[in-house]
């Protein structure tokens, strides 16, 4: 996109936040609503669960559950800027950072947050995290933070909002991180990302806020430098 195609977009977007901003009452439960990543995704949004027929659940789509570890976990994504989540699988911390970050992008204008995977189709799952979390989200919600179309309608690698917000979904490899300039950066399931150290690396040199690196367990970058261990070439 052009510079001026860029501040062409930015200035309709402005235009047509100000008509759709909430006011009065309405505007106290939007702030009371985006207070913090918890309040939002337990109380305002749903997430998906492609296996709620065989766990007995009453449907696809659900908030966030009432579990104690969420609240500690997005409040230190708040207060810090480098976190490492280590998990076990299906504690939804995936869910949780993608909605962290969906969040920020959705009410801090030009918020560029990049979701990184060892493939590129799982960096296609995170964007779709974001667009349910979107979609899912109260229609009031919708109107004071709006998309600049449809998510249906937008590429499956990203998710774009009128306020010049955006989350992007791309594969694993630290190359794939020097064209953009993001202000968040997730890198997920960094034990099994084979170059996780570069991408790290650069991510701190390109990214200017949040940068989260999760995974569950497995040998290699992650789990050393988690433990602030220095491997030695040749050291047995």
């Amino acid at each position: 996109m052009t510079t001026m195609a860029r501040l062409a977009r930015l200035e309709a977007a402005a235009q047509a936040a100000d008509r759709l901003r909430p006011r009065g009452q309405d505007c106290k439960q939007v702030q009371e609503a985006v207070l913090s990543t918890i309040r939002w995704v337990r109380f305002h949004t749903k997430t998906y669960n492609p296996h709620w027929k065989v766990e007995g659940r009453p449907a696809p789509y659900e908030p966030f559950p009432d579990l104690p570890y969420f609240a500690p976990i997005l409040e230190l994504l708040d207060l810090e800027r480098i976190v490492w989540i280590e998990k076990s699988r299906d504690m939804m911390i995936s869910w949780a950072c993608v909605a962290f970050l969906t969040l920020k992008a959705m009410t801090m204008p030009e918020c560029q947050v990049l979701l990184q995977t060892q493939k590129l189709d799982k960096a296609v799952q995170l964007v779709d995290y974001a667009k349910c979390l979107y979609d899912q989200q109260d229609s009031f919600l919708k109107d004071a933070f709006p998309l600049t179309k449809p998510t249906k309608r937008m590429s499956k690698y990203e998710l774009t909002f009128a306020n010049g917000s955006e989350i992007v979904g791309i594969p694993g490899g630290a190359d794939q991180i020097r064209s953009y300039h993001p202000w968040g950066y997730l890198l997920d399931e960094a034990a099994f990302v084979p170059d996780a150290g570069e991408c790290y690396n650069t991510a701190l040199a390109a990214a200017k806020g949040s940068i989260i690196l999760n995974s569950s367990a497995g040998p290699g970058w992650f789990a050393d430098a988690k433990r602030d261990i220095i491997k030695v070439s040749g050291d047995r």
